[in-house]
């Protein structure tokens, strides 16, 4: 249970026991777990690295320290860790998306096209993502940014995934957090859910993406207009790229029919990601499109920050988060 804090489950049972027993010493605790006490040595002393327990070798003596402290800390740190691997999925994504469209830009040629084939028009584009879904045979991964999505989207989406479940597709999708204040696009994510796919959310999804088989991938020529059409790429070494880039932001998510944790500062990873996005100088607009919210969201979620901290601007709001070790 605490393996994303470092500690492994044979840690674990080690600490837990010091703390049931704290009167327990290497021995003690080896006879009652049933381990070589090396090994429960081992344990400690990986415990006292992450400044959960205070560890006298030459005595053998051992005292936990307080756990809100210590998991305080690892926490913080896990959070940090997190916070950059998004980012740095986040700069992939449209590092990726650039490549591919330079990639489709130039002379055509036969070795080309069979890489990756551009897709001109929204009906062309919906018409090839139907095609792929119905083709699937193992596995559909979709990003899916912007929070609500269309009535239209759904209901031509939810045929095709019920008969892909049902020969055996694994479907797994991530949407931003706010498509939770959608009701249409939470009953149809219940809905597929219960089918046996699978759906988690971030604050933000840096793409529009799907990927079918591990084969072929549908991404926007350009993830700022829609209407620019789409690259279908095939290229083994780009998918392979892409499905990495889609489990990394997938590891960061918080399963559907979860409430998104809130960290020990009490903050959501929505109301985390809006600190970021002050603190580096967006505007509400660009921080409401970032998040897939209305403006008044961000501007009633920034007022609460602000006041949370003491902050006189949104901008301070970012930098006073930081300072505090919010971030």
């Amino acid at each position: 249970m605490l393996e994303a804090l470092g500690i492994k489950e044979s840690t674990e049972d080690v600490y837990r026991l010091l703390l049931e027993r704290p009167e327990y010493g290497v021995t003690e605790m080896a006879a009652h777990l049933g381990r070589r006490e090396s090994e429960v040595r081992d344990a400690l002393l990986c415990l006292a690295d992450l400044k959960l327990v205070l560890m006298d070798e030459s005595s053998g003596e051992v005292e936990p320290f307080s756990p809100d402290v210590g998991f305080s800390f690892l926490l913080s740190r896990a959070e940090a860790e997190l916070s950059k691997r998004r980012r740095q999925v986040e700069q992939a994504g449209r590092a990726v998306a650039g490549i591919l469209a330079s990639y489709s830009e130039g002379p055509e040629h036969t070795t080309r096209r069979d890489l990756v084939d551009r897709i001109t028009g929204l009906d062309a584009v919906r018409e090839r993502l139907e095609d792929l879904a119905a083709g699937a045979r193992s596995e559909c991964l979709s990003l899916l940014p912007g929070g609500a999505q269309l009535p239209d989207t759904m209901d031509a989406s939810k045929p095709l995934d019920q008969l892909a479940l049902e020969r055996g597709v694994g479907i797994r999708s991530i949407y931003q957090d706010s498509f939770r204040n959608d009701p249409p696009t939470v009953d149809y994510v219940r809905w597929y859910c219960g089918l046996g796919g699978e759906a988690r959310t971030v604050p933000v999804v840096p793409m529009l993406m799907v990927i079918v088989d591990r084969e072929a991938a549908l991404v926007p020529v350009d993830p700022t207009d829609g209407r620019a059409g789409a690259l279908e790429v095939r290229s083994p070494g780009l998918v392979h790229a892409l499905v990495v880039l889609f489990d990394r932001i997938w590891e960061s998510g918080t399963p559907f029919g979860e409430a998104p944790r809130r960290d020990e500062h009490d903050l959501s990873p929505q109301e985390r990601e809006l600190l970021m996005l002050l603190g580096i100088g967006c505007t509400d607009d660009i921080a409401a499109r970032r998040l897939g919210v209305s403006l008044r969201t961000v501007r009633r979620m920034s007022s609460e920050l602000m006041n949370r901290l003491g902050a006189r601007s949104r901008f301070e709001a970012g930098v006073r988060a930081a300072k505090e070790g919010w971030l």
